[in-house]
């Protein structure tokens, strides 16, 4: 992988991460587009680089909401909104790490990377934001427990590449009546100790098991790549929030129809 696809990849990671689109979606099929080299785009510490680069990107858009959380949940003692809330994140996760830990391998063994299932997993995500687009629930005022764990739940079936994850757990969360900006925001923040878990796993378990970490990436394209991804996360990050505010989610789906039709025109024809 030279700089340029580096860079390239690590823009359209970045983009795709935030916007609901699905980034492993776009990835397979960047990568089919350039013609990069399978073992090299799969390269563990590139993946790991580019992941650390959207989490980054979050943290600096929502800097405001962290530190607020960081400081209602360390610096007081008693039990208050910010507790509350890390809580509920909290209990967002108990799905896809449940996944992670005890059927990642069965999920990819089944589903694969292939362009079929990003196809139909794009056509998949397109549904999902159409129903959330003219869903008109009752609007409540703060996000629940009982859906936090919904949209945990929808952010574990996201493992599928074409399945978007910030697309699916946003629908999810507009049609349980959740405002547009608390779920957008809810939706991002949730993801960060997932992406840097899974990464941190991914990179332990490559050590023990003495794998090579960077295949042909070298660390000009690792630079250029998380330069790319967080550059483009930022932007997509505040893009998205924005955009779930105005509710034009209609949109990508639209987009994410066409992508998945013609992925799948091209992977069967």
């Amino acid at each position: 992988m030279n700089w340029i696809e580096a860079l390239l990849l690590g823009i359209l990671q970045g983009l795709t991460e935030f916007l609901p689109v699905s980034s492993s979606g776009h990835l397979i099929i960047g990568q089919e587009i350039l013609g990069v080299d399978t073992s090299a785009a799969d390269s563990l510490m590139f993946t790991v680089v580019v992941h650390a680069a959207t989490v980054c990107s979050t943290l600096v858009i929502l800097w405001k909401e962290v530190a607020t959380l960081f400081k209602g949940t360390f610096m007081v003692k008693k039990w208050n909104d910010e507790k509350s809330y890390v809580a509920k994140i909290c209990v967002s996760m108990i799905p896809v790490f449940i996944i992670g830990v005890f059927f990642k391998d069965y999920v990819e063994a089944i589903f694969g990377n292939g362009l079929i299932v990003v196809g139909c997993c794009l056509i998949l995500t397109a549904l999902l934001l159409t129903f959330a687009y003219y869903a008109k629930p009752k609007q409540k005022e703060t996000i629940s427990y009982r859906d936090a764990f919904i949209i945990g739940l929808s952010q574990a079936v996201a493992v599928l590449p074409g399945l978007s994850r910030s697309g699916t757990t946003i629908a999810t969360g507009l049609m349980l009546g959740n405002k547009k900006e608390s779920v957008a925001q809810f939706s991002f923040l949730m993801v960060i100790i997932p992406i840097l878990g899974e990464a941190i796993l991914s990179l332990a378990e490559a050590v023990i098991n003495g794998e090579p970490l960077t295949d042909t990436v070298g660390a000009l394209s690792l630079i250029v790549g998380f330069a790319g991804a967080f550059l483009s996360g930022c932007f997509a990050c505040r893009f998205m929030i924005d955009l779930v505010k105005r509710g034009k989610l209609i949109y990508f789906a639209i987009y994410c129809a066409l992508a998945g039709i013609i992925t799948l025109c091209y992977s069967l024809f």
